[in-house]
């Protein structure tokens, strides 16, 4: 029988964990939002129709957005963890970049400015580009 060696939870993984934990609370969000949306007469057309002033489709859209950056996040992670990339530096980007990715959607689903979001975006790609530099040199 194989014996698997378990892995340390490091600042990468449980920034990973709380990427994931945060999707699933905006599934949750956006299913409840649905079945009242569905439950006051709506329309399931409604859930696809472009609205910014619509939380149900802010809502798609986070979580739309959720689900092309979490593959992205992922990948960086298995990057450092494989390699054994690790240090302050390291744990620091990880928490800038899980705050500002919280924060981008935060911004989404309260409708706010989207300046503001696209400021986050900025601050989240650089933590990622300066993460996989670190993972790979």
């Amino acid at each position: 029988m194989m014996q698997v060696e378990q892995t340390n939870m490091t600042l990468p993984l449980w920034g990973l964990a709380f990427f994931i934990g945060w999707t699933i609370a905006v599934v949750i969000l956006l299913l409840a939002v649905r079945v009242r949306h569905l439950s006051a007469g709506g329309s399931i057309k409604d859930f696809s129709t472009k609205n910014d002033d619509s939380l149900l489709w802010r809502l798609v859209r986070v979580h739309s957005n959720l689900v092309e950056n979490l593959p992205l996040y992922l990948g960086v992670v298995f990057l450092l963890t494989v390699r054994g990339v690790s240090g302050t530096a390291v744990d620091l980007l990880v928490v800038v970049y899980i705050l500002f990715r919280l924060v981008h959607s935060v911004i989404h689903i309260a409708g706010l400015d989207p300046k503001f979001r696209f400021f986050t975006l900025v601050i989240q790609l650089s933590c990622l580009v300066a993460l996989t530099i670190m993972a790979v040199f």
